[in-house]
């Protein structure tokens, strides 16, 4: 996770080949702490075949799915018959999707990646999916780049983004004070749920871009308290935000109050905790 206002992409220091491995390095340990299999598995379960629905994955299809994490999206497009590629950056998510692929008896081939440097050929894949994965690399023109690189002509990109107004984007909004100041040319994750935002990085280089905003309800946590409980050790980006500060009781006691403020702002008030939490769909189609 990287939370800036930063809004350049432009090269920099951080561009020196030891301070990119050292920033990956970064990213990699984070999305390995805590249980994000867990997340994925009860707090988002269906998002990903969402995405996969929306692009019309059909057997017939050479998918990647970029920044897989467990493979909420893999899974799901793998069992339409496709042959599906997953790619992130964290093999403790590899390795967890691989088990989960395996208990539901799917192929899918895992790979290690870096999104903003794919290890594959251009125009390799017919569907090129990401949800809520590629929006957390530092630099999202690299990133938009590689996923138009690997994308045949005629081809389709589908990415499910949380946006900047909704619960997640106000959440890691909420946790910057508490995280070190990003690299140079990072972006904040959440921008990628932004139409404006995502346009520009594609450019001319799609013939038509659909775009829609939904909501995925939140109901099993109990109390807020029990959301906020969760995020703070399963959630990589939440366990490092807390992991930093863990020698000052104060700030530990204010992020606590905020996450658990920021689950009570949203729910619907209906005896149990239910929150709505936006994200942005967008199906690109690349020039044939």
């Amino acid at each position: 996770m990287t939370i800036t206002d930063h809004a350049s992409d432009a090269s920099d220091a951080s561009d020196a080949p030891g301070a990119d491995r050292a920033l990956k390095e970064r990213h990699r340990a984070m999305w390995a702490l805590g249980d994000y299999p867990r997340v994925a598995a009860d707090v988002i379960p269906d998002l990903g075949a969402v995405l996969v629905e929306a692009c019309g994955v059909a057997a017939h299809h050479r998918v990647l799915d970029v920044a897989a994490g467990c493979g909420n999206a893999a899974i799901p497009a793998a069992a339409t018959g496709a042959v599906v590629v997953a790619c992130d950056l964290t093999p403790e998510l590899l390795a967890a999707g691989r088990e989960e692929a395996a208990r539901r008896g799917v192929t899918v081939e895992w790979r290690e990646a870096d999104a903003e440097a794919l290890p594959f050929e251009n125009d390799e894949f017919d569907v090129v999916l990401s949800c809520v994965g590629v929006m957390f690399a530092p630099r999202h023109q690299r990133c938009a780049d590689e996923l138009l690189r690997v994308c045949r002509p005629g081809g389709t990109i589908g990415l499910v983004s949380w946006t900047p107004e909704g619960f997640v984007g106000q959440m890691l909004a909420a946790m910057k004070p508490y995280v070190p100041p990003p690299p140079p040319g990072a972006q904040p994750p959440p921008l990628w749920g932004s139409e404006d935002h995502l346009l520009a990085l594609f450019g001319d280089r799609v013939a038509e871009v659909a775009t829609h905003r939904h909501t995925v309800t939140v109901d099993v946590f109990p109390t807020p308290e029990a959301f906020r409980d969760c995020f703070k050790a399963c959630y990589g980006p939440t366990v490092a935000a807390y992991r930093g500060i863990a020698g000052d009781p104060d700030r530990v006691a204010t992020l606590d109050r905020e996450l658990s403020g920021l689950a009570r702002r949203h729910d619907r008030g209906t005896g149990s905790t239910v929150m709505d939490w936006e994200y942005l769909l967008a199906v690109a189609r690349t020039r044939g």
